[in-house]
């Protein structure tokens, strides 16, 4: 009778066993530990990489965990002190000053300016005569083409150019709105 293998072969059986219990782990458990990354990192693909480089860590020592009923805890651990040092290493862009930088663009417009340049405006379009009017609000407050505005009032896209013209006209001469200018 010839002795019982030893030696490689005897390792090889008990990494097969650790991979297949690691294995069924993985599978029974991973979504679970799936939602803990996500609530690590804000993108998906890295919550699925930061899962990936904790279950390796725990593969690794996947012989010396003595209470498999602790796996969860372990592999939390993993995941929090993996994604620590991610965050230690980042890059980091923006750097401390003495002064806040002042803002680039202009500054907004007062709500109130605002609101009293849209009553000016209002009642300069309401001085205008009936079809100007209509044909302002139509290109400008709807939105339409020229066509489109000619088409709802049954002229022609000339008379609409014209007309329209001769309101702007008005527009930029009433006394209301120069100080706006």
């Amino acid at each position: 009778m010839t002795p019982p293998p030893s030696g490689p072969v005897c390792a090889g059986a008990s990494q097969y066993a650790s991979y297949t219990t690691f294995s069924s782990y993985v599978r029974a458990r991973g979504p679970v530990l799936l939602r803990t990354a996500r609530s690590l990192t804000a993108n998906p693909s890295d919550a699925e990489d930061l899962l990936q480089t904790a279950l390796a860590k725990t593969f690794v020592a996947w012989e010396r965990i003595e209470d498999h009923r602790a796996l969860d805890g372990y592999v939390r651990r993993a995941l929090l002190n993996t994604r620590t040092s991610q965050w230690r290493k980042r890059k980091v862009d923006e750097f401390a000053c003495e002064e806040l930088p002042e803002p680039v663009g202009p500054p907004s417009p007062d709500p109130a300016e605002r609101q009293a340049l849209h009553d000016a405006m209002w009642r300069a379009v309401l001085k205008l005569p009936e079809r100007q009017r209509q044909m302002v609000v139509l290109r400008y407050y709807e939105d339409l083409s020229e066509a489109q505005t000619a088409e709802v009032l049954g002229v022609s896209v000339g008379t609409v150019k014209s007309a329209v013209s001769r309101a702007l006209g008005k527009l930029r001469e009433d006394p209301e709105l120069t100080p706006v200018r």
